[in-house]
């Protein structure tokens, strides 16, 4: 019967230590030079000498070699782990697979054994690792409020459950909180005035505001001759509210400028659709009831404290001040019938008090957010038409409401302008013209046989 004789593996460490402490046998180096030469105490050496003359070499084996871990997962949790990361949860990267463990099964498993667990059965995280170009860091700004980046991202939010629509939002600068968020079915001004107001009213207005050039924010007319000499911008209608609310409005050149935004963008497109898969969303309605409880759950994870406490937001200004505050502006001349023109639409005015006229004045029109049309002289309102459609407008577009019970009931209704008439085009008869004078018998008889007289 052979004996079988025990191999022994030695880590590196392990196999310096052999070595030195036989330097200590063979009297080559003393107790206190091999304790510098392997980095401990020299009571330390003093123990280990004592075991590797005991036991040998196999005396300088960690004594849990060999022996399972108390930390590893059991072997039930790695199973959960595994079905998740093999089905509903297979285009989860490894972060948001953890999050998900923790938040939704109560499985306290960090992202580095996720990470292992499916590797170890060849599941690759979804998203490839791209090599980033170095740009400055910009240096955020130290209190809530101060700047908040605007933008919009076009995707497929709803997957193939329902259109395409467009997500506009703002995240604060300071703490990277997204302070509001809607869907829109595409990136309009109206979208961006609803969520600029839902922002105001809950935590106030900012000082700055941060978009790229798009014309929402920077309107493409140039400016004229008079408008260059007083120095006057022409601005869009969002640029219009920014100036209402005293906001600083400023242009983004590039992408990376407003990164923050950016990145938000790539955060919920990989999470964000899931948590619509899961919802079932398939409507912009339900997309829009969705967003607002994940936003909570999202600035929890990863809203960060800013560098000074509280909030340089400003409140809104007075009721009074603020009745046609998230509206678009628009100024009209008044033809000599008392009518105005939006949209191809000619909308007819009520007529004056006091036997008055607003013929060829100047009024104002306020295009509401719920489609409302209010036509005021001097800040006094003189006449609200309602739309065909319910909802909010699009810049220099309105469509009066066709019913015609529901038009009586306002001051005036909107009516065509009627056909011109045509312009005149032959000349006025000279005072002299034969045309003009009286009719002589004698003279035109005399006239005739002239005529026939002659060769």
């Amino acid at each position: 019967m052979s004996v079988m004789e025990e191999r022994l593996t030695l880590s590196n460490m392990e196999l310096k230590r052999l070595k030195v402490l036989e330097m200590i046998q063979s009297a080559q180096v003393t107790v206190a030079a091999a304790a510098e030469l392997l980095g401990v105490s020299e009571r330390h050496c003093w123990r280990l000498l004592a075991r590797y003359r005991r036991y040998g070499a196999a005396g300088l084996v960690h004594g849990n070699r060999g022996r399972p871990s108390r930390r590893r997962l059991p072997a039930g949790v790695r199973r959960e782990v595994l079905a998740l990361a093999e089905g509903a949860c297979r285009d989860y990267n490894d972060q948001h697979l953890t999050d998900v463990l923790q938040e939704e099964y109560q499985l306290q498993v960090s992202r580095a054994s996720v990470r292992r667990i499916r590797r170890s059965v060849g599941l690759a995280s979804p998203h490839k690792y791209r090599r980033r170009k170095g740009h400055l860091r910009r240096e955020r700004y130290p209190q809530f409020g101060m700047l908040f980046q605007i933008d919009a991202s076009h995707h497929a939010w709803l997957e193939d459950r329902g259109p395409r629509l467009a997500l506009v939002a703002a995240i604060d600068d300071a703490t990277n909180q997204v302070v509001g968020a809607l869907f829109r079915p595409h990136e309009d001004a109206a979208g961006y005035f609803l969520l600029l107001q839902d922002i105001a009213q809950r935590v106030g207005v900012p000082l700055a505001v941060y978009a790229d050039r798009h014309t929402i924010f920077q309107s493409p007319r140039q400016p004229t001759l008079e408008q260059e000499l007083a120095g006057i911008t022409p601005q869009s209608q969002f640029g219009q509210l920014t100036s209402r609310l005293n906001v600083r409005l400023i242009a983004a050149h590039s992408p990376q400028a407003k990164g923050r935004i950016e990145r938000l963008w790539g955060t919920w497109q990989d999470r964000l659709v899931k948590e619509l898969r899961q919802a079932g969303a398939c409507t912009i309605e339900e997309a829009n009831q969705v967003l607002t409880t994940y936003l909570a759950k999202h600035n929890q994870r990863f809203a960060i404290a800013a560098q000074q406490p509280g909030s340089a937001c400003q409140p809104l200004p007075a009721d009074g001040d603020r009745q046609h505050l998230f509206s678009f502006h628009y100024t009209r001349r008044v033809a000599n019938d008392h009518t105005i023109s939006l949209n191809h639409q000619c909308l007819r005015l009520p007529p004056a008090p006091n036997g008055r006229s607003y013929a060829r004045a100047t009024v104002d029109l306020y295009h509401a957010m719920d489609g409302r049309l209010t036509v005021a002289y001097q800040n006094h309102d003189l006449i609200t038409f309602h739309p065909a459609v319910a909802g909010p407008p699009r810049v220099e577009t309105f469509c009066p409401q066709p019913d015609a019970t529901t038009l009586q009931s306002q001051p005036a209704e909107p009516v065509r302008l009627p056909a011109p008439e045509p312009v005149r085009t032959t000349a006025k008869p000279a005072a002299n013209h034969p045309w003009r004078r009286p009719f002589d018998p004698a003279a035109a008889e005399r006239a005739t046989l002239n005529e026939r007289a002659s060769p």
